[in-house]
């Protein structure tokens, strides 16, 4: 069963019920994706690191190229 077909048949139990229907399926993924990356930050900054483009300077680090000799 599908993730679409699951919110459907628990949305009609709801109605049948006289419950509140779920949210919809990736209704909150953004709001979520938010929260872990303020915590991400606030555990860096605890922790006493950089806590903004981490990701980019490690990559950065990553692809330079290197000098032979």
């Amino acid at each position: 069963m599908s993730i679409t077909q699951q919110y459907l048949l628990d949305s009609y139990r709801a109605r049948l019920h006289g419950e509140p229907e779920p949210p919809a399926p990736g209704r909150h993924d953004l709001d979520l994706a938010r929260e872990l990356r303020d915590y991400r930050r606030f555990r860096a900054v605890v922790d006493e690191r950089p806590a903004r483009g981490r990701l980019r300077r490690t990559l950065a680090r990553w692809l330079r190229p290197r000098a032979l000799g």
